[in-house]
């Protein structure tokens, strides 16, 4: 953890920023959390806990500035919550979900889609830079109750 929050540290020396207490208390937490997709809301209550200072405002900001850096992705799922998660390093795209409609249980699957989007590119002549998929549905524990 403390190598990944050093590479994101001179991620942001470089765009000419600092990696104040604040930031470094939500990185942590997104860090700890690394495999939820947590929403502004709860990503502050736990910040709280390590920095009980900060304001939900500032959390929002360096949400904000995460995102447009590029270094944590910025999702929305439908339910009018925005939710945060890492991007990968390795990946061009982001992975994909599986969203369970009824206990709302995000699963995240490989992309799928490389040769599809090899495809467009050449048929439309368009350049593609990302894309997201979501799957909706019913995972298996909510359709035994079906």
């Amino acid at each position: 953890m403390q190598e990944r929050l050093n590479q994101i540290k001179e991620q942001l020396h470089s765009k000419s920023f600092k990696l104040t207490p604040q930031r470094e208390a939500t990185l942590l937490v997104l860090l700890e959390n690394e495999e939820g997709h947590l929403s502004a809301e709860e990503i502050f209550m736990m910040v709280k806990q390590k920095a009980p200072d900060i304001g939900l405002a500032t959390v929002y900001r360096t949400l904000d500035l995460l995102s447009d850096l590029k270094i944590i992705e910025k999702l929305n799922f439908g339910d009018g919550v925005a939710r945060y998660e890492f991007r990968a390093e390795d990946q061009p795209h982001h992975h994909h979900h599986l969203i369970c409609l009824k206990c709302n249980q995000l699963f995240e699957i490989e992309d799928l889609l490389d040769s599809l989007e090899e495809r467009v590119e050449k048929e439309h002549n368009f350049k593609i830079v990302d894309h997201r998929v979501s799957f909706l549905g019913y995972c298996a524990n909510c359709r035994k109750d079906m």
